[in-house]
């Protein structure tokens, strides 16, 4: 094996690693970046339906508070690469960008190619190396640096940054590769989890609705009569649960919880109205509505499809005509409406989790500067670390900001030379 000698070594080029890579290259430094794929970016490329949701559109302090708690550790790299300044690194590659109604930013041309390839035209420009098909298989401390080993050579450096990522979408060469090593190191590996993943119930008539979709509905994850998170948003029937937004930001309650078998879903199909002022709504409304069928009186506020299905939970007959609806009726269907539990059986994991909670202890690393407080010159970045947010482009914006904080921190670092060949 021959041996090759850099200021910085990255591995992992994802979201992260492109982006610490260009940054410390761009000061000068001698950067390889390290990528076990036959191509660099398949992540980006995956997400948002292809689109790319590459950030959000709120200011630094929006981030912060839509990560909760654990957003204080973004505060340094947000001042190092906030919002506008990831639209305006995009934009100056050419890539024009939308805010789309629910605040997430897309690429105009709906293409996350597009994305990618600005990062590797940047990445091309900086001076730094990318070799492709190069998984590292070891990595030692050696002072005053480090050695990594892949199937081809030896190389070393004296710093390194970790992106490979977490655990979602395996498929796409995130198979959590960086928790063994940083645990090898000395880092506390908080256990993965999916996030940002569907969730499964125990409810075999929400098959009959898949594909049924509804803009606003509260839901909250139950234990017992606990509420352990709620939300609100667009929801999605599928063959196996529910999806959509307000489902998969509340996931990782789910995924995270020791039996999930013993939570539940309740949803409020219709948030704005309270329980009271709805039942009174249909006490006029089916006493006006003579004949009609009372699916056909709900179906002016829900889908046809899911009023047909809703009515048998309450202990209606599908074609019950909504004269003479009873005031303990009119409860059921109301409670029905507001209240609706759904038993869970678990998500649809790591395969179909767009990120992954979990990973090395925030507590361990330097949020000054990326940098870990175990192994002096080893930075870590993007989902490999403990740090995961909603849905609507904030991992992305977390990607971005850490590892660029991470390259220009690995790039300023007075730390001792590379290794000697």
């Amino acid at each position: 094996m021959s041996e090759s000698v850099w200021d910085v070594i990255v591995v992992g080029a994802g979201p992260a690693g492109l982006i610490a890579a260009l940054g410390a290259a761009e000061l000068g430094r001698r950067v390889l970046l390290l990528e076990k794929n036959r191509r660099p970016g398949v992540k980006i490329l995956m997400s948002g339906g292809t689109r790319c949701n590459l950030t959000h559109a709120t200011d630094e302090r929006g981030v912060v508070a839509a990560y909760g708690p654990p957003g204080r550790f973004l505060h340094s790299a947000l001042a190092a690469l906030g919002v506008q300044d990831a639209i305006d690194l995009f934009e100056a590659e050419g890539v024009a960008v939308k805010v789309e109604e629910t605040g997430k930013v897309f690429p105009v041309s709906n293409k996350a190619l597009d994305v990618l390839n600005a990062l590797l035209r940047r990445l091309h420009r900086s001076g730094a190396t990318l070799a492709l098909e190069e998984p590292v298989r070891d990595l030692q401390v050696r002072p005053p640096g480090f050695a990594l080993t892949t199937p081809h050579r030896v190389v070393s450096a004296g710093r390194v940054i970790f992106t490979t990522g977490g655990q979602s979408y395996p498929g796409s060469g995130t198979t959590g590769d960086g928790y063994a090593v940083a645990a090898r190191l000395g880092h506390t590996i908080v256990p993965p989890r999916p996030a940002l993943v569907p969730i499964t119930v125990d409810a075999p008539w929400v098959a009959e609705l898949r594909g049924v979709t509804l803009p606003d509905v509260g839901v909250r994850v139950m234990e017992g009569r606990t509420a352990l998170q709620a939300g609100r948003g667009s929801l999605l029937f599928a063959h196996f649960g529910l999806s959509g937004p307000v489902v998969l930001d509340l996931s990782r309650v789910v995924s995270g919880h020791p039996q999930p078998r013993s939570l539940a879903l309740e949803l409020d199909f219709l948030p704005g109205w309270k329980e009271t002022d709805l039942d009174e709504h249909l006490r006029v409304e089916t006493a006006a509505a003579g004949k009609k069928q009372l699916a056909a009186v709900l179906a002016v506020h829900l889908p046809r499809r899911l009023c047909d299905a809703l009515l048998p939970r309450a202990d209606l007959p599908v074609d019950r005509r909504a004269a003479a609806l009873s005031r303990p009726e009119r409860a059921r269907l109301a409670g029905c409406l507001k209240r609706l539990t759904l038993p869970l059986t678990g998500t649809l994991g790591f395969g179909k989790a767009e990120v992954t909670a979990g990973g090395v202890a925030l507590t361990e690393v330097d949020s000054r500067t990326m940098e870990s407080k175990i192994v002096p010159g080893l930075y870590i970045a993007g989902e490999l670390l403990d740090l995961d947010g909603p849905i609507g482009g904030y991992n992305f914006q977390a990607a971005w900001s850490t590892g660029w904080l991470a390259g220009k921190s690995s790039a300023y670092r007075p730390s001792a030379a590379a290794l000697p060949a």
